[in-house]
């Protein structure tokens, strides 16, 4: 991942710091920063200066130059100031020859991302790995969201973008069999055209935690609540589990159960039988785990 100046914060007046990872990533911000500092330096970088000539494309002499021209020239100078500043030792190095902005912007565009032919090949790739984006066995939608975002992001970067209705559709398609009923009742109550993906996102977080506490939380979890017929020689047992390690309530044990999901030991989860204390020593393990690290 690219090295920035001021770690995930950065000062408005400093432009991004580019070391040659994630380019896509460093593209997006620079273009969107240059645009900020003075959108005639964008043009500049877009359309040239390269050399500046008469009517008939003879070259100026410094002597002929115009006031407009000087402009430009300046224009241009600001805008290679701006890419020294932002790029590290080995990518100035590639581009320290360049005598215009926008040769310094085509030359890392061409590094990074390949000619055209690459440039495609990647799309085609990249479009491939979209349509036969699907959720994983045991994969949470946040991390199914992690990965669609990758491939949208990438897609994008090289020109090929997708609009919010397409994304949204497939997500919904890229649901299990366990989802449809969820997917049904979003299709039923929402106007998809007009469903932001964010909100379909928190949509299914909602819908994922809610599954989670039914089949986990009454079934494993709420100990007390559905023990009622249970040994009472067991309901002792739970009930000093929970006073050794001071569980406060059977939200907290959910709780941690919830973070262990999260540190990607949700697997275990759903290999637990659904035998008395076992919700309460994962939770337990889990919380030594998570409070003594080492």
């Amino acid at each position: 991942m690219a090295t920035f100046i001021c770690g995930e914060s950065q000062s408005l007046y400093s432009p991004p710091y580019f070391d040659g990872e994630n380019y896509g990533h460093w593209k997006t911000r620079m273009t969107i920063f240059i645009q900020a500092l003075n959108y005639n330096l964008w043009d500049i970088i877009m359309d040239g200066p390269t050399t500046i000539v008469d009517c008939k494309g003879v070259p100026k002499l410094k002597n002929e130059y115009t006031i407009f021209d000087k402009k430009n020239l300046q224009l241009n100078a600001r805008a290679m100031h701006v890419f020294y500043c932002a790029l590290g030792p080995n990518e100035f190095n590639r581009i320290r020859y360049c005598l215009s902005a926008k040769e310094i912007w085509d030359k890392l565009e061409s590094t990074h991302e390949g000619t055209n032919q690459v440039k495609y090949s990647r799309i085609d790739m990249l479009t491939h790995e979209y349509e036969l984006f699907e959720m994983r066995h045991y994969e949470s939608i946040h991390y199914m969201f992690d990965r669609f975002s990758n491939i949208i992001n990438s897609l994008n970067s090289l020109g090929k973008s997708f609009s919010n209705n397409e994304l949204v559709r497939k997500i919904l398609r890229s649901l299990p069999k366990s989802w449809q009923d969820k997917v049904t009742a979003i299709e039923e109550a929402k106007d998809l055209t007009k469903l932001k993906l964010e909100d379909l996102l928190g949509s299914l977080l909602t819908y994922e935690l809610a599954m989670w506490r039914i089949e986990h939380g009454n079934e494993e979890m709420v100990v007390f609540k559905s023990s009622i017929n249970e040994n009472r020689d067991e309901e002792e047992d739970s009930k000093e589990w929970k006073t050794r390690y001071d569980f406060s309530s059977d939200d907290e044990v959910a709780n941690f159960c919830m973070m262990a999901i999260e540190e990607g030991l949700h697997k275990e989860v759903y290999k637990f039988s659904l035998t008395y204390n076992e919700p309460y020593k994962f939770a337990i393990g889990f919380k030594d785990k998570w409070l003594n690290p080492d």
